[in-house]
């Protein structure tokens, strides 16, 4: 029986890592393996949230009645479909190859069979010679990728990389003139605006959805995903399996997004990448193939009275907190740039390059903007005193990937 009182276990809970990959996901992503017949939808309904997300009707906020019209004809154009296939080969338990139990049953008839899975996704033209940005989700472990455009035409997609820390992709296909969308500013985005999403759910080509925006600056430890490193845009316009890697957009037509997961049993509640977030990634991926996330290797919370003194009540925390505000480091990572650098458990840091921080979040958005190799001062609190720590962020280590 766990005697542990409930106020401890809960600043433990809250002690997420931003710069840290844990485990554990509360989201489900929209556009995974789908099924080829009934029966595999069934058994797939549940890994892909297949619920509707009931998108609210938005206000009247352009003069314009038809906009949204023009943004889908100018925009239609360049959001594909995106058809994937992997091969799985058939593994029983290793108890079935005992020999005891084959006297018995025999050879079980699906031992060693492969068995071929199909999956749709969305995506959208970003160069008129075919790149297309993407879900990594959406081509993960692909045989064969294939690309339909709204016109008909179909393409043998190439995947040039993917990156499973931000879900972003690029497939690439040999055509020439094509259609393309243009890119808005993300960081611009604020809760209110138009949302409109259009993609191919369940295989319902060039499907559009409208919304508004929710919210922006989403961690991936509120969305429930925290393997990902990525402030999610939150929208209303309903996004479902098959829209994911298809594009959000503003009443101006322009990418703001790439739409990416739904909340199982939520209502209301999709998420997007930033396009600021996905371009700079597909811009590692088109030049090296690969992207390169900055690391730490600490594990942090925002502190509040209340967190300090859950803490402190812990006995078996092995920290002392004496700061009611900043971000408290949980854990070190051995041999981590933080490590090296000499930061430890139990520090806080109260200002990162010379700006305040409350916030998980805050660091790790300023360790992603310094990239790896970059310079990073923070100023920390430890055991009553101030010190001044430099770090510089490495590579964040494939094994946590």
């Amino acid at each position: 029986m766990d005697n542990q009182p409930q106020d401890q276990k809960s600043w433990k809970k809250a002690a997420t890592s931003l710069s840290l990959v844990l485990l554990g996901s509360g989201m489900t992503f929209a556009g995974g393996y789908l099924a080829d017949n009934q029966q595999k939808v069934a058994e797939t309904a549940s890994k892909l949230a297949v619920e509707k997300v009931n998108a609210a009707i938005p206000l009247p906020g352009n003069t314009d009645p038809n906009f949204i019209t023009k943004v889908v004809e100018k925009v239609g154009p360049a959001v594909v479909r995106i058809n994937s296939a992997r091969t799985v080969k058939t593994q029983l338990p290793e108890e079935f190859n005992d020999p005891f139990f084959r006297r018995f049953f025999g050879r079980m008839p699906m031992e060693g069979q492969d068995r071929v899975e199909r999956g749709t996704g969305s995506g959208f033209i970003i160069s008129n010679n075919g790149r297309i940005l993407t879900n990594a989700h959406v081509v993960e472990g692909a045989d064969t990728v294939t690309v339909t455009l709204k016109d008909g035409r179909t393409f043998q997609g190439k995947v040039v990389g993917r990156d499973e820390l931000t879900d972003v992709a690029v497939v690439k296909i040999e055509a020439n003139n094509l259609p393309t969308v243009t890119l808005g500013n993300s960081d611009t985005l604020q809760p209110g605006q138009w949302a409109i999403a259009i993609g191919n759910p369940l295989g319902l080509d060039n499907s559009v959805t409208t919304g508004i925006i929710s919210g922006t600056g989403r961690s991936s430890n509120q969305v429930g995903v925290p393997d990902k490193r990525v402030q999610f845009i939150q929208t209303d316009a309903a996004i479902n399996p098959g829209n994911s890697g298809g594009p959000l957009l503003n009443a101006r037509g322009e990418v703001i997004g790439m739409n990416t997961a739904i909340i199982r049993g939520a209502q209301g509640l999709g998420f997007s990448i930033p396009i600021n977030t996905a371009q700079r990634i597909s811009n590692q991926l088109i030049s090296t193939g690969k992207a390169q996330h900055p690391y730490l290797g600490i594990q942090m919370v925002g502190l509040t009275p209340e967190v300090k003194q859950r803490i402190n009540s812990d006995p078996n925390s092995g920290i002392t907190v004496s700061d009611d505000q900043g971000v408290l480091i949980i854990k070190v990572m051995p041999d981590s740039p933080a490590a090296k650098a000499g930061i430890r458990s139990g520090d806080v840091i109260k200002k990162l390059n010379g700006k305040s921080v409350g916030d998980a979040t805050a660091v790790q958005k300023a360790v992603e903007e310094a990239q790896v190799g970059g310079n990073l001062n923070l100023d920390l609190r430890r055991n009553g005193r101030s010190m001044s720590i430099a770090v510089k962020p490495g590579v964040f280590p494939t094994n946590l990937q």
